[in-house]
């Protein structure tokens, strides 16, 4: 069994986590990684505690406390507008202090949102492709369905 923690973006805060729940059971977006045999347990959910992003110093203790061995910066991070500037900072910052893996992403980026936000220059300069790619190759229909 493997054990997630999720931090998703401030500006979502009150998000019900409906899609990042359903690809977690459907292995879509950052979720593909996983076996779908393996079975897959959430030990925490939060949000990063709005700009810079304080709750990121401390929800991760306790997801840990908790069991997490993997946290997933969740797709609103990648697909809000602007694009969180911190993203990267925050994965890194994870991997050093918390010696835990953290992914980029959760669920699929809906189509809607990648034809709209591709196209931007902020999504350029942050080097989406890069930073979150793995779920820009998920199935397009897949990614429609997400819409």
């Amino acid at each position: 069994m493997k054990k997630i923690g999720i931090i998703i973006c401030g500006r979502y805060q009150t998000c019900g986590g409906g899609k990042c729940l359903r690809s977690m059971r459907e292995r879509t977006g950052g979720f593909a990684r996983y076996p779908k045999d393996e079975e897959l347990q959430l030990v925490g959910y939060s949000y990063c505690g709005g700009c810079p992003g304080g709750n990121v110093e401390y929800v991760p203790e306790e997801m840990i406390k908790n069991g997490a061995e993997v946290i997933h910066l969740a797709t609103g991070l990648v697909v809000g507008y602007p694009p969180c500037p911190r993203i990267r900072d925050f994965k890194e910052f994870l991997e050093n202090k918390y010696k835990v893996e953290c992914v980029i992403g959760t669920h699929p980026i809906p189509l809607k949102y990648l034809e709209a936000h591709g196209q931007l220059s902020s999504w350029k300069k942050m080097n989406m492709d890069k930073i979150a790619g793995h779920l820009m190759e998920e199935d397009r229909e897949i990614m429609k369905a997400y819409n």
